[in-house]
């Protein structure tokens, strides 16, 4: 041991982000659940609480810590924009914009850092408001920078030692990181994002158990019009998030539910005749409180209408 107590090798900046995340995964339940800033104030370090998280600005780095820490993207409802805009790029790697336009600035010298030292960070991504709420993604590396962009890009422990900023990406790595960023952001965050506002209830029947709800595409992610928004999202139980993608239950645009009409005649247990047909005709019974996260009435058009052919 050394005289600090911490065993050899091992320094503080680095068992406290090991210990951070640590805390994370229990937290979030491996990431399922999200946090608020008052839950992620919680966390201690031999005794003394620790901020994990930045307030306003959107990049944390400790006074003791030799580089980033952590760094967020604040949550954006539909229609509108973020301060800062972390999109991926036509390579399908994510980016990460500099906080204004100083590369010397001090945020951007602490991602630097980060960077430099191949330090882990943890990017608290939001996922709603009021109060603001934050899905934990972790660990996440800086890359390299595009200082002509102003921007780094951004690794979710994905491509680490397989991609470079100077050879081009081949196709077939592009596809890979394409669906690794969609498993370990966008999948977590959209579930996140539309449990959230369904007040983590199913809008088909109400079901307030969280582990045993989905985000449900109202349009398939492999289509054109499948965002990953919420405004393409139901939030829905098992049972009922099956029944609508086996097209046995549809949701019209105006927000009834309809069960296909073969079903309506079957003859079966409690669960078909309480949990889908004594839906049929039926409003969704649950719906988001914010205006701009209703479902597309466009979006549930296309789905009924593919619900109506099947």
């Amino acid at each position: 041991m050394t005289l600090t107590g911490e065993p050899p090798g091992i320094s503080f900046d680095t068992r406290l982000r090991q210990e951070a995340m640590a805390w994370l995964t229990v937290r979030t339940n491996d990431g399922a659940d999200w946090l608020t800033r008052e839950d992620i104030l919680d966390f201690t370090l031999d005794g003394e609480s620790r901020r994990l998280q930045p307030t306003q600005q959107g990049i944390w780095k400790p006074r003791d810590l030799p580089a980033a820490l952590s760094f967020q993207t604040v949550y954006r409802a539909p229609g509108k924009e973020r301060p800062y805009n972390d999109e991926p790029g036509p390579d399908g790697m994510l980016r990460y914009a500099w906080r204004g336009e100083d590369p010397d600035q001090a945020d951007n010298r602490a991602l630097r850092a980060a960077m430099e030292l191949e330090k882990p960070l943890i990017w608290f991504y939001g996922v709603g408001m009021g109060p603001a709420v934050f899905q934990a993604i972790f660990p996440v590396y800086i890359l390299w920078e595009e200082p002509e962009n102003k921007q780094f890009i951004i690794d979710l422990n994905v491509g680490r030692g397989i991609v470079n900023q100077s050879s081009p990406l081949e196709e077939h790595l592009r596809r890979y990181l394409t669906v690794e960023t969609k498993r370990r952001l966008h999948q977590p965050v959209f579930r996140s994002t539309v449990l959230h506002a369904y007040r983590s209830r199913c809008a088909v029947c109400s079901l307030a158990h969280k582990e045993l709800l989905d985000a449900a595409h109202i349009v398939a992610d492999r289509y054109e019009g499948g965002i990953a928004s919420v405004v393409n999202g139901l939030a829905l139980c098992k049972i009922h998030h099956a029944a609508f993608d086996a097209h046995i239950l549809g949701i019209r645009p105006d927000m009834v539910v309809e069960v296909r009409e073969d079903i309506l005649r079957e003859v079966d247990g409690p669960m078909l005749r309480h949990g889908i047909q004594e839906r049929h005709g039926q409003p969704l019974m649950v719906l988001p409180g914010n205006r701009a996260e209703m479902p597309d009435p466009g979006l549930l058009d296309i789905a009924y209408a593919e619900f109506r052919s099947a």
